[in-house]
């Protein structure tokens, strides 16, 4: 999840104000060094000046969307067709030409998941076994592009060590961190990042009187200038007792909703004193920053209070549900949630982004969190974040079959360090079954989603933790299947393999399934399952004849229509899959049809795309490329609305396979390039079922012999080139 860190931001292109002195030295260090670090006090606007340096450093420089929330996926169906030249008129120019990555460090609770979340900004879905650092460093290699760092204060010892590898491994990667302390390497640049120029004789602009006035226009109209010698010199004297920080300035401007200029001048002259008394040991912003929070802090409501410290458990960015779901113990109810968290964004306490979301800075999460402590309420309010964020996994697995299903992949992605909080705490609570549970239902979307290392962790983690008598054999028994499919697409087909026996085993011995996911309906769910990974593990092995004896003993046992359940149609799947293994393509092409049908009228879109697969697989087979491509841009466009890069990689060398099969080679190199580029994101070669692997060598071979080894490579690169694009994420501003 995109974030803001702790510095100060507004919502719109208009609102960055002043720093031209530090945008100068930052590009010349940008051009100069490959560490660069921006220190400073919180609140002083270190990522706000970080996201304006990478807005030009990307060549955009407008920072014309702010807070318009996580940036848009990239197309990854019908824009995989683009043409090459369309291609290389986006891809960014100038000193990065592979892109500006943002990775915000804010939300992290501890080193866990930094290396996950650098991957996730390079949008890097390793699905192979090493480890996620070595992941990232193979990937960077020789790609010339600025990385940058926000919020790495509370993970400095773990910054410092990844950025040192970093370096190593990738001689043209540029770094850009904020921090509230330098990391400490030789050969890092610090730059520090100070409060706005603010008296009347200062060198330069009165930075921070420009802002102020923009804020004091904003929070209350009747107050913006021009204004009279008097109130102008109000606005100066606030300016100067809030030592010109940014933050500082937003909360006081907050509060014209109830007080003049000349009123709130008066006001801070009480709180602070005399301009020239700063607190020893301090400097004088901290105090400044401090005073103006405690200051909003006594402005809210009491019940304002309460809800400022209950939305300090979100470490990132919340939805108006997830408040009224986890805030509204007592005194709070649901109702009242919605216009105090309005009152709390009139005050500056809480942002809110163009997407909807809301979001605590981290210097004002701090001071929520403090309170939340001292009032006895943490534990309460992790278990209720836990809670909302274990139903929130539940709803999607419930809408698997539906038209929600991609709503529901959403919003599992999007809650990925929710969940991973939630995780935490019932690992540290000692809750095992919660635990286990959730890394469960978790586990399958995080696989599907990319995040595989997470998956395996947890599940891992959480098996270690769970005694057999303190679980419930069928939560073991999904946790297991969970872990087995997450093996499988990392490459560890044995291990996995392994696993699926013994799920075989487990559900043997289990009552039969609720919704298919384990209760008394009688739906065969953790069998269902069981014959899924077995029967996937079958065919990855090359083994079709087996898997497909697999599902049926599976799907006789358990009868019912392949839309019952997520399981069973999970169990069609592999049937279709071992029909089309053993040749049996008109039997595959019926049943593959039959559930892209259902799917369509559903709205479902992973069978679908799995179902296309085959389809384009079997067209190609019995020579019908035509129809074949027809299937593959479908497969993708399906793949497109999950985020699947590894469905993706699939679907374009199938396209690519059809392409030549119609005489089209430059098309089909095109193609082959555009997924080389996702087979890299993703850590493997070429993957697949066995007989996809004939398929490429035929029709590679094909397009190559049509154009000639130079023109194939030039076009292959056009493609791969394009890939690139589609895989970098625009940066968050």
């Amino acid at each position: 999840m995109l974030g803001h860190g702790d510095g100060y931001e507004a919502g719109d292109s208009a609102s960055f104000v002043g720093r031209s002195r530090e945008l100068a030295r930052i590009e010349r260090a940008l051009r100069e060094d490959r560490l660069i670090t921006l220190t400073g006090s919180g609140g002083v606007g270190k990522t706000r000046l970080a996201r304006r340096a990478a807005d030009l450093a990307a060549g955009t420089g407008t920072g014309a969307a702010d807070l318009a929330g996580p940036p848009a996926e990239p197309p990854a169906g019908p824009a995989a067709e683009q043409s090459a030249e369309q291609a290389g008129a986006t891809r960014p120019v100038g000193p990065f030409p592979d892109g500006v990555h943002w990775a915000d460090l804010s939300p992290l609770p501890d080193e866990r998941l930094l290396v996950a979340t650098v991957a996730d900004a390079l949008d890097l879905a390793d699905h192979t076994a090493r480890t996620p650092a070595a992941a990232v460093r193979q990937w960077i290699g020789e790609r010339r592009l600025l990385l940058v760092l926000d919020c790495c204060e509370h993970l400095v010892a773990a910054v410092r060590d990844l950025v040192r590898e970093l370096l190593d491994a990738a001689p043209h990667l540029v770094l850009l961190l904020t921090s509230r302390q330098p990391l400490g390497l030789e050969e890092e640049h610090v730059l520090d990042v100070g409060p706005l120029p603010y008296a009347v004789d200062a060198f330069g602009p009165e930075e921070a009187l420009a802002l102020f006035t923009r804020r004091a226009a904003a929070a209350a109209p009747a107050q913006a200038p021009p204004w009279t010698e008097a109130r102008l010199a109000a606005a100066r004297s606030v300016c100067a007792r809030l030592e010109g920080v940014p933050l500082a300035l937003e909360l006081a401007a907050a509060q014209l909703t109830d007080h003049s200029i000349e009123e709130l001048a008066v006001r801070l002259a009480r709180r602070i004193g005399p301009l020239a008394a700063p607190v020893p040991g301090r400097p004088p912003r901290h105090r400044a920053l401090r005073t103006a929070i405690g200051w909003s802090h006594e402005w809210c409501a009491p019940r304002e209070r309460l809800l400022w410290l209950r939305l300090s458990v979100f470490g990132g960015a919340f939805d108006p549900a997830a408040a009224r779901a986890v805030c509204s113990a007592a005194p709070l109810t649901e109702e009242d949630v919605p216009p105090l968290l309005d009152a709390l964004v009139a005050k500056s306490v809480v942002r809110r982004g163009a997407d909807g979301s809301y979001r605590m800075l981290d210097t004002i999460r701090e001071y929520g969190a403090m309170w939340r402590d001292e009032a006895g309420e943490r534990e309460a309010l992790r278990d209720a974040h836990a809670a909302y964020f274990t139903e929130l996994v539940r709803a999607a697995e419930r809408d698997w079959l539906g038209s929600a299903q991609r709503t529901g992949y959403r919003r599992v992605e999007a809650a990925h360090g929710d969940l991973c909080a939630a995780l935490d705490h019932h690992l540290a609570t000692g809750a095992p079954e919660r635990a286990l549970d959730l890394a469960a239902r978790a586990g399958f979307y995080w696989a599907c989603c990319g995040h595989l290392h997470a998956a395996r962790g947890y599940l891992e983690r959480a098996l270690a933790a769970a005694r057999p008598e303190e679980v419930a054999p069928r939560v073991r028994a999904r946790a297991l299947w969970a872990l087995g499919v997450t093996l499988l697409l990392q490459g560890e087909q044995e291990q996995a393999h392994r696993i699926a026996v013994g799920c075989e085993a487990l559900a043997a011995g289990l009552d039969e399934g609720p919704d298919g996911n384990g209760g008394p309906d009688g739906n065969g769910g953790p069998a269902l399952d069981a014959a899924y990974l077995l029967g996937l593990s079958h065919l990855l092995a090359g083994r079709p004849l087996a898997a497909r004896i697999v599902s049926d003993n599976a799907l006789e046992a358990h009868p019912g229509t392949p839309f019952d359940s997520g399981p069973r149609i999970r169990c069609h799947l592999v049937r279709v899959f071992a029909l089309t293994g053993t040749g049996l393509f008109a039997d595959a092409r019926e049943e593959a049809e039959l559930l892209r049908a259902g799917c369509e009228e559903r709205g479902e879109h992973w069978t679908r795309a799995y179902a296309d697969y085959q389809l384009a697989l079997i067209c190609l087979f019995e020579d019908r490329p035509a129809e074949s491509a027809v299937h593959a841009r479908a497969m993708l466009e399906s793949k497109r609305e999950l985020g699947d890069s590894f469905g993706t990689a699939l679907g374009l060398d199938l396209l690519a396979a059809a392409r030549a099969a119609t005489g089209d080679g430059a098309g089909a190199a095109r193609a082959y390039g555009t997924g080389h580029a996702y087979w890299q994101a993703v850590g493997h070669p070429q993957r697949g079922t066995p007989e996809l692997a004939s398929v490429r060598e035929e029709f590679e071979r094909t397009a190559r012999g049509e154009l000639g080894d130079q023109a194939y490579e030039e076009a292959f690169r056009e493609g791969l080139r394009h890939g690139h694009v589609l895989r970098t994420r625009p940066h968050p501003y």
